[in-house]
Order: C-alpha cells, then structure tokens, then sequence
C-alpha cells in the first residue's frame, strides 16, 4: 500500500503506521526519519540539511524533496511505504505529485485520522518518553505506564514530559496544523484519493483503510 497519513499531532498517525507495517511489509517514512537517515549516510543532501538543521533552521522544500526522491526509490518501498507527517503543506503536496508522477508511482490514498481535540489534548499531556535519546520508549500515564513510575522499563533512565507536550506548546502545535497542514485535506479531496476517519481507536482507522483498499 502507499498511503499518507494525515492527522493533528496525537491523531495516531505514528501507531497506524506502525500496525500497517506489520500487515504487507510497507514502511513507515517521517520527514525527521529521511532527514535523519540522509545526514547518518553522509549524501551531499544530507550535509546540506544538516547545515540547516545546525543552524536551527528549516530545511528547504527543495531539499526535502530532493532526500525524499532518493528515499522512495530504494529498495525497501517495493512493498508500499507510508508517508506519516508529510506532506505538511500545500506546496509540499504539489511537489510530491509532480515527484511521484516523475517516478512514476501512483498513492493508494491520503488517509484523514479526525480525532476530537479534547481527546489529542488528553492523549499528549499524559504521554511521557524516556530522556534516553538512544531508547525514546512511549508511555502514557494513564493507559500504559512504566511500572515503576517515573523510570524507563526498556533501560532504566528517567521518564519525562516533553517540553512540546504541555497543555500551553500542543494548543500552539495545534493551532499550526489547523493553520498550515489541515488544508491537505481539501487537496487530497480534490484529488479523489482521501478518506476521512472518524475513530479514537488505532483498529478503528486499519479497519477502514483495509476496507477501503479490499474495494
């Protein structure tokens, strides 16, 4: 399958990702995770967007596009791949059609995960990770603590609430999505590739989109 997935930041979208994956061996791909990946390879991308990123500032569009070219073309994306958190803009989305057009693969579909905000507020300011940088394990206070509280159960190091997932930072990150990503909504729709899911429930969502791709 070759998905996006597009969602508010505490939709789920890393979860789906992550169940879809274990179904046909398609693979998760995240701006930060090629960005990462081009930087560890050492590719002039990388160097370049490492620059950026050093700098504290955005990579580029064309940069993005550029590491991401090389990125679906690689062996492992044979099977599908899922695009979780990008595109994040318009302009973004209308490079990655002329991208994908290029390259000639073709989306399944643009996959809206539509969570009620009071849920993705609940969700993200009980979550906490493990300050390991190394382990980053994800818990949630109320639904899947660490047994003992306050330690990592995978390595033993503290677990923390990050600084991005106060009450104050996700009604910020959600006032820029309603901002600048909701809109793929309504490109995706022109489209004729999106559906909309209603569902707290990561089963919810797979149940839909297998559906959907069975018709």
């Amino acid at each position: 399958m070759k998905l996006i997935l597009l969602g508010a930041p505490g939709a789920g979208k890393g979860t789906v990702a992550k169940l879809l994956t274990k179904m046909d061996g398609s693979v998760q791909i995240s701006t930060g995770d090629i960005l990462r990946g081009a930087v560890q390879a050492g590719s002039d991308l990388g160097k370049q967007a490492q620059a950026f990123m050093n700098a504290g500032d955005l990579v580029p569009d064309e940069l993005i596009m550029g590491i991401m070219e090389t990125r679906l073309q690689e062996p492992d994306c044979e099977k599908g791949f899922l695009l979780d958190g990008f595109p994040r803009t318009i302009p973004q989305a209308e490079a990655l059609k002329v991208l994908l057009g290029k390259i000639g693969i073709e989306l399944d579909m643009a996959v809206n995960i539509d969570v009620p905000r009071d849920v993705i507020l609940d969700r993200l300011t009980t979550r906490r990770t493990c300050s390991n940088g190394d382990c980053q394990a994800i818990y949630n206070i109320k639904s899947s603590p660490p047994k003992q509280e306050g330690v990592c159960d995978k390595c033993g190091s503290p677990v923390i609430q990050r600084e991005d997932e106060t009450e104050e930072a996700i009604s910020h990150r959600l006032e820029t999505y309603n901002e600048k990503t909701a809109p793929l909504i309504g490109f995706y729709d022109n489209e004729g590739i999106l559906i909309t899911v209603t569902a707290t429930s990561s089963e919810a969502v797979i149940a839909a989109i297998t559906e959907k791709l069975g018709q």
